[in-house]
């Protein structure tokens, strides 16, 4: 998301060189008051009395705004030698200006209000700085409106066809909880319904709210004091579903503050919040660390050290992943845009998907317009993860359980249905037969009477 300069129009236009005299009126027998112009014979008559003449002023003023014409018209008619004027004015003492033997009158300039027309040398001048402009609009039409349409509308056929038979739940799903089932909110009625909730449901991980880390990687026992309750609860309410703290924290990279990957120190108190949690009967870690860089080795070796301390606890580790570049080296771009990066290279994506027993894609706050751009975009993203996962690791692909709009995430097109079309497309076009492989809704407290439905009616058969 110019500036003309108009004039006022007050201004009062320029008076002409030349004044013509203002004529007086004759009587009708042919006499005036002043000299008549000369015969051919160069002989001057004397001019005759009038009685009373009526003069009339020397000269009429105009009306201050009215502009002057043009051009001065031709003079009063001029009687032949000899002859009478007619009745009538007649010119003011004085010699009559020859019309012919005068020089043009000057242009007057144009009412203040009408606009001036624009010398041609300076259209020639804004020319090439007009082609520069419609050049650069071009080139930046190709660049960004052309590749957005051509993705967008790759992503509406890759939402096309319909997926395979069998690419339903792997009774393998997992699902995302807020904190208040730990810090002393939820009681005994409420897990009776969230059993409810996921009864026939292929839901066998529960990912609950435990955290935040603080920015040093400890984790205060004071902040899910609930917590073997709610364990307690569920293994009663919904045998053979684990429970898994979820712990998370907003990294350095991302802003001002936030937790050090770099910093070793940090990291070994990251590990030892997580043999806190598993003291205290979580049967699994799942960490959620944001923004992460694509390519973050410090990353990979926090994950090589919680991988040590859960296998020697027979217990899980899982994380939650960013998306997978759509397009090649997208996260570069941007990583060096925005400093905020929202994908993975694929690359990056399998050491982390092998260093780990589960991995679930955030699949969501994609900013999609449209319901089949999302839902293709999930087939992609699908695909990419198989393709790098090994079918050792359980891969889960995230589901939007809330319904926001804004330009991260449009409600409209973001949808559970779309979502889970999506990745029965892109599990049957990759590896139909992954048995390793499951949704995770998120997450329980924004999930709405349509998500539950679209999710059962979609995926659980």
């Amino acid at each position: 998301m110019d500036h003309t300069e108009s004039r006022d129009g007050t201004d009062e236009p320029t008076d002409d060189t030349r004044t013509t005299p203002a004529p007086e009126s004759a009587p009708a027998s042919g006499s005036a008051s002043g000299p008549t112009p000369a015969p051919a014979s160069g002989s001057v008559p004397e001019p005759e009395s009038v009685s009373d003449p009526a003069p009339e002023p020397a000269h009429a003023p105009e009306p201050a705004h009215a502009p002057e014409p043009a051009h001065v018209p031709e003079p009063a008619h001029v009687p032949e030698p000899g002859s009478a004027p007619a009745s009538g004015p007649t010119p003011a003492s004085g010699p009559t200006p020859d019309p012919e033997s005068a020089p043009d009158p000057a242009p007057q300039p144009a009412p203040g209000r009408q606009p001036q027309p624009v010398p041609e040398s300076a259209k020639k001048r804004r020319r090439p700085w007009v082609r520069r402009v419609r050049r650069a609009v071009l080139v930046l039409a190709l660049v960004l409106i052309v590749p957005l349409v051509a993705v967008e509308t790759a992503l509406r056929v890759n939402y096309m066809g319909d997926p395979a038979d069998g690419t339903y739940t792997r009774d393998r799903d997992a699902m995302w909880l807020g904190h208040a089932w730990v810090d002393g909110r939820k009681k005994d009625a409420d897990v009776t319904a969230l059993a409810g909730r996921l009864e026939d449901t292929g839901v066998r991980d529960l990912y609950v709210h435990t955290g935040p880390l603080e920015h040093d990687g400890t984790l205060p026992r004071s902040v899910y004091p609930r917590a073997r309750w709610f364990i307690d609860a569920v293994h009663r309410e919904l045998p053979g579903v684990r429970v898994q703290a979820f712990l998370g924290d907003v990294l350095a990279n991302g802003g001002p503050e936030g937790l050090e990957l770099s910093d070793a120190t940090t990291r070994a108190e990251v590990v030892r919040s997580a043999g806190q949690v598993l003291d205290t009967g979580y049967e699994g870690v799942h960490l959620d660390l944001e923004p992460l860089h694509s390519g973050d080795g410090h990353y990979l070796d926090l994950l090589d050290d919680l991988r040590e301390l859960t296998k020697d606890r027979d217990a899980q580790l899982s994380v939650a992943a960013h998306q997978i570049d759509p397009l090649p080296h997208l996260h570069s771009v941007a990583g060096f845009v925005a400093d905020h990066p929202k994908w993975w290279s694929q690359e990056f994506f399998g050491q982390v998907a092998r260093r780990v027993d589960q991995i679930a894609v955030m699949s969501y706050d994609t900013a999609r317009l449209f319901e089949s751009t999302y839902g293709g975009y999930v087939a992609q993203q699908t695909s990419l993860a198989l393709e790098v996962t090994p079918p050792t690791t359980h891969l889960l692909m995230g589901l939007p359980f809330y319904y926001e709009s804004n330009p991260s995430h449009w409600g409209h097109a973001e949808t559970v249905g779309a979502a889970v079309r999506g990745a029965r497309l892109g599990l049957s076009r990759t590896d139909p037969d992954r048995e390793l492989f499951g949704l995770a809704p998120y997450i329980d407290f924004a999930a709405t009477e349509t998500n539950w439905r679209e999710f059962k009616d979609g995926w659980v058969r």
